[in-house]
């Protein structure tokens, strides 16, 4: 059985992060079944369709390396199929054109309001044999939904679906200016794509559910579907693009790494017994749809943070580094190159602490900046006691010919000693003049990573 799925968002705002890990289970499932996997840029309202957005999808994709098979299919182009096909649903009886006005229409929602019952079109022009065709009105086009039976749908998530038909309107396949609504177009960019396995938020269910009908109307074979069930907010709250880290771009600028972000995104709705981290083989090798769950997931920031120190901690360093010095060149200040071999020397324990690139760059700073700033709360902490530390550590490290952490740790014990203090006594006043804070790296990787020179001349700046 041949396996073509597609990812289809439409370019009228950021690519959300549920939309993401749509795109990536389509992905998924297409690899693991030797499949096609297409995106189609939905981009038929032409006054919200932006290209900027268009690039923010293939981009998006392109940053957690998800490809896609040819060229992107642009919807647009398309039209002329689409009309055509409403025009063959009229012949054949399965749709009707409908001349209500706007105004009609309006009434019927209010009259629905006040009976506290859902809106659905009265039917008014399925059966127009006692109506006069109004001369100054351009009609839309409406598909004619069975008004009997059921409709089932075996989804390959949720299992099997049923509706009474008589739930679902019929619904406007063409406007009045002659252009598709989003049921037409994607019914027929599907089949015109040979779309077998239509996989999509279970928001699209009452969609699939419209959609199907046309397929049959058409006598085009019916693709699989499967709804996976919405990303929720924090607050638990379906998640929109208000939400804080909606978009790629929102992760992308806090230094979070693509292979985490896939692998969180992979388990957010999916499991694999008790397994947490996957490669990228061990994703489309296991990745099925009786691993997707049935509820809800919720985003969860710590989680993803989580996940994407794991992968700093085990990732080659050079590959670390090399997205290092691109995020700093993005969204920070460019690494001077004559910095740059200190930094990497220096990545086993910048590292350590840190959740995102953007950690390790601010545990770099005092590495990549010549002038450190000392907050007023830090400088306060720098007392007569410890000047005169500070003042004892310089003459004894001047006397280090030989720079080891055996050596620097004798000189620390010494001076725990001498000024009857324990060790943070005297790391402290020491890390505020190296590196401008009392938080940061370790004291004795910090000495060890700058020249001899510099560590000089930065502490006797504050004594």
């Amino acid at each position: 059985m041949s396996f073509n799925c597609r990812f289809a968002p439409s370019p009228t705002g950021p690519l959300h992060i549920g939309g993401v890990r749509t795109a990536l289970f389509n992905w998924l499932l297409a690899r693991k079944n030797n499949g096609k996997f297409f995106l189609r840029i939905e981009d038929t309202d032409k006054e919200r369709s932006k290209e900027d957005f268009k690039l923010q999808i293939i981009n998006s994709l392109k940053w957690l390396n998800i490809d896609y098979d040819g060229n992107e299919y642009i919807q647009s182009k398309n039209i002329s199929k689409h009309v055509a096909a409403a025009e063959e649903l009229v012949k054949k009886g399965f749709a009707y054109k409908c001349y209500c006005s706007e105004d009609e229409i309006n009434e019927q929602k209010e009259k629905c309001k006040k009976q506290g019952i859902p809106y659905v079109y009265n039917r008014k022009w399925r059966d127009p044999k006692d109506l006069k065709i109004p001369k100054d009105l351009k009609p839309v086009i409406r598909f004619k939904s069975k008004i009997s039976g059921n409709t089932i749908i075996k989804d390959l998530v949720q299992g099997e679906r049923n509706i009474s038909n008589s739930t679902i309107e019929d619904f406007i396949i063409l406007r009045k200016d002659m252009t598709p609504t989003y049921q037409l177009s994607a019914t027929v960019d599907d089949h015109e794509m040979k779309i077998t396995h239509v996989i999509r938020g279970d928001d699209h269910m009452i969609n699939s559910f419209k959609q199907k009908q046309i397929y049959e109307a058409m006598k085009w074979s019916v693709p699989n579907f499967a709804h996976i069930p919405l990303i929720h907010s924090e607050k638990g709250k379906k998640l929109s693009k208000r939400d804080n880290a909606s978009t790629i771009n929102d992760y992308i600028k806090i230094g979070i790494i693509p292979e985490a972000l896939r692998n969180y995104l992979l388990r957010l709705g999916w499991s694999y017994k008790d397994k947490e981290i996957f490669s990228l083989k061990e994703s489309i090798d296991l990745f099925n749809f009786e691993g997707i769950g049935k509820s809800p997931s919720k985003l969860d920031m710590s989680r993803i943070l989580s996940m994407n120190e794991t992968y700093i901690k085990s990732m080659n360093e050079k590959d670390l580094f090399k997205k290092l010095i691109e995020f700093s060149q993005e969204f920070k200040t460019k690494i001077d190159e004559s910095k740059e071999n200190i930094v990497f020397k220096a990545l086993n324990f910048l590292k350590n602490k840190a959740k995102t690139l953007e950690d390790i760059y601010n545990n770099s700073l005092y590495i990549i900046s010549d002038n450190l700033k000392i907050s007023n709360d830090d400088k306060s902490l720098i007392d007569k006691k410890s000047q005169e530390i500070i003042s004892n550590f310089i003459t004894d490290y001047e006397k280090l010919s030989d720079l080891n952490k055996e050596n620097l740790e004798q000189i620390i014990k010494n001076l725990i000693n001498k000024h009857k203090t324990n060790f943070k006594g005297v790391g402290q006043p020491l890390r505020i003049g190296l590196i401008g804070t009392k938080f940061g790296p370790g004291i004795y990787d910090i000495i060890l990573s700058l020249n001899k020179t510099t560590v000089i001349n930065r502490l006797k700046k504050i004594v």
